[in-house]
């Protein structure tokens, strides 16, 4: 019966995936003529990728792929600064770690510049003082117009490229998948698209995106991550180190799923049979040695006996350091000594002065001691040579030195100072391999669930279905039959097994009755924001005759028009005209006059307070009466 349930068992290892390098490609011969093929970088916030839009076969995918991060330490110069693959190992340095976006917005310029330098240095690009190729960029939607001008002034003053184009990473990856499936554009659809800072559902309108319905949810892998780490930190204390941030997203991307029904899925979760069959054990690194395991005694006294020869070899290397130091001062004293013998009083004198001493008694004190500290030195060291030759027996029954101050530093301290646990002590079966098992069991579905369900991070905000459902109220009924006919998933965060059935049953939910729905997810969700800019890059290429082509920037316009202009085009953000009331400067007040009036007995006070308006209205004048 045990072995029957130990096949059931589900044990996994942690890859532990460590980077390695990318290398420096040597700028191809095609890629500048006749004319400079555009770069095109999916600047993502979870991961970077960079490749060629040429349409040989060998650029059909990115040349680079490495993490949106960089590490410095403090101090250190900014040539040393490591970026994304040249990191082997992200744990150790966590907390050096630094990224240019802010949620999935740029805004760390000076990461962003170092992360350009990396792309452009391992692409093969050698020009001093600029860059001759166009650039094709994402972006976060609806992209601050602060943020878009800083990435122009870096580009076009910085590296001083030619042309550049801005587009949506998730709008990319709607129309190369449309373009797959031969559908006709203009395009019509609602994106959900889940990366790895925040979610987003982008509606696309006949081809253009509609950016004032749409809507952001802040809550993505970073956050599963984090949520994940804490329930498995919170259910093994004792394998807090080993449960890094690293491992947590290997969990979520190899062995986590999204459930159809939730609830229906942690019923089945209560099942015995269920969770063994269901359970991903996950074996953490250890040693096969416990620390004060069963130990024969003739290996404790092995041990025992190398440590004492360790211990031996310490004190007697101290032992003759200490001798050499005393031999030298001992030199050093008789040498003053023999000027007084010569009768070199002034220099004798000096040289008290320099060791800090006030009469030759003082000093023919310290030779005294000084020779009686070599004499015991060398008479130690000799009786250590004399006892090496002897057997381990009788150095652990020789007896305690006193006179030396430290038993652990003496050759000859008796063995009955170290502790020894009686041997009839019964040691505990104990399973190590066992112990350093993670079950992760309802951990595999809780933490893709709160994209749907934000509450358990404390995010008091709507899941993303339910943020689908506002969106798609904002617009008639046709325009939402138009929308949900093409449902779109994207982005690295929706790649768990079960996403899209999850969607549909949402859907189901939603919609009228009898209504109809098309979900599709990326063929490549990672990826195919890079594919899409690229097949966008190929299919609008610039004429080279110095005007810019619809969605390219050109270094002209970007001087003419400022950083913060958008050429627009099918995927890239729109231009939305708002109407932000600026503050009317007000003048000071002048102080209230008080002014009293008497009719008979009675007496009236009245306030009367002026409030200047601006030169372009009238003045208004508050009267308040207060009588008695």
């Amino acid at each position: 019966m045990a072995s029957k349930q130990e096949s059931v068992y589900q044990i996994f290892s942690f890859q532990d995936c460590k980077s390695s390098p990318d290398p420096i490609f040597e700028l191809p011969a095609q890629c500048l003529t006749p004319k400079p093929v555009p770069i095109v970088i999916d600047n993502g916030s979870f991961q970077t990728r960079a490749g060629w839009a040429a349409p040989a076969a060998e650029f059909d995918s990115p040349l680079l792929l490495f993490r949106s991060v960089a590490a410095r330490s403090r101090g250190a110069a900014r040539s040393e600064t490591q970026i994304g693959n040249d990191i082997p190992n992200l744990e150790p340095l966590r907390w050096l770690l630094k990224s240019q976006f802010d949620r999935n917005v740029a805004v760390n310029f000076e990461i962003q510049e170092l992360m350009f330098d990396y792309v452009f240095t391992h692409l093969g690009i050698s020009s001093e003082g600029s860059v001759a190729h166009p650039i094709v960029l994402t972006e976060a939607p609806c992209n601050p117009l602060h943020c878009r001008q800083m990435m122009s002034e870096l580009l076009f003053e910085c590296y001083r490229v030619p042309y550049v184009s801005y587009g949506v990473d998730s709008l990319y990856s709607f129309y190369h998948n449309n373009t797959r499936r031969k559908l006709q554009p203009p395009h019509t659809g609602i994106i959900l698209s889940s990366g790895y800072h925040c979610s987003h559902i982008l509606p696309v309108i006949n081809g253009r995106f509609d950016a004032v319905n749409c809507k952001r949810v802040n809550v993505a892998g970073s956050q599963a991550a984090s949520y994940l780490q804490r329930l498995l930190q919170l259910k093994y204390p004792g394998h807090l180190a080993a449960i890094t941030l690293s491992r947590v997203e290997e969990l979520l991307h190899e062995h986590s799923y999204t459930a159809v029904d939730y609830h229906e899925e942690l019923e089945k979760w209560r099942s015995p049979e269920f969770y063994e069959r269901e359970v991903h054990r996950m074996q953490l690194p250890f040693s096969g040695k416990l620390p004060g395991g069963c130990v024969s005694v003739e290996e404790r006294q092995e041990r025992r006996a190398q440590q004492l020869r360790r211990l031996q070899e310490i004190n007697a290397r101290r032992r003759e350091e200490k001798l050499l130091q005393d031999q030298e001062r001992l030199d050093r004293l008789m040498a003053v000594q023999e000027l007084l013998e010569d009768g070199l009083l002034d220099q004798f004198h000096k040289s008290l002065v320099e060791l800090n001493m006030d009469s030759a008694e003082e000093l023919q004190s310290y030779i005294n001691k000084l020779q009686l500290a070599v004499e015991q030195g060398r008479q130690k060291l000799l009786h250590s040579d004399g006892t090496e030759g002897k057997p381990e027996v009788s150095e652990l029954e020789q007896p305690m030195d006193e006179g030396d101050g430290v038993a652990l530093m003496d050759p000859d301290f008796s063995e009955d100072t170290l502790p020894e646990k009686p041997a009839n002590v019964v040691q505990p079966v104990f399973n190590v391999a066992e112990y350093h098992q993670l079950f992760v069991g309802t951990e595999r579905l809780r933490c893709p669930e709160i994209l749907f369900q934000p509450s358990p991070t404390g995010e008091d905000q709507m899941g993303l279905m339910e943020t689908l459902q506002y969106v798609l109220a904002r617009y008639t009924p046709e325009q939402q039959e138009a929308l949900v006919s093409n449902v779109f998933l994207t982005g690295g965060n929706m790649q768990y097994p079960g996403m899209k059935e999850r969607v549909e049953r949402e859907l189901l939910a939603m919609r009228p009755f009898q209504s109809h729905f098309k979900v599709t997810i990326a063929s490549r969700p990672t990826l195919d924001a890079w594919y899409g800019a690229r097949d966008w890059a190929l299919e609008h290429p610039l004429s080279g005759e110095g005007g810019a082509a619809e969605g390219w920037i050109s270094r002209q316009e970007y001087e003419e028009k400022g950083g913060e202009y958008l050429s627009e085009h099918c995927a890239s953000n729109v231009f939305i005209p708002m109407k932000i009331a600026k503050p009317v400067p007000t003048r000071p007040t002048e102080p209230s006059v008080p002014t009293l009036t008497s009719t008979g007995a009675s007496a009236a006070v009245t306030t009367v307070t002026s409030a200047l308006a601006p030169s372009s209205s009238p003045a208004a004048t508050d009267v308040s009466m207060v009588t008695s």
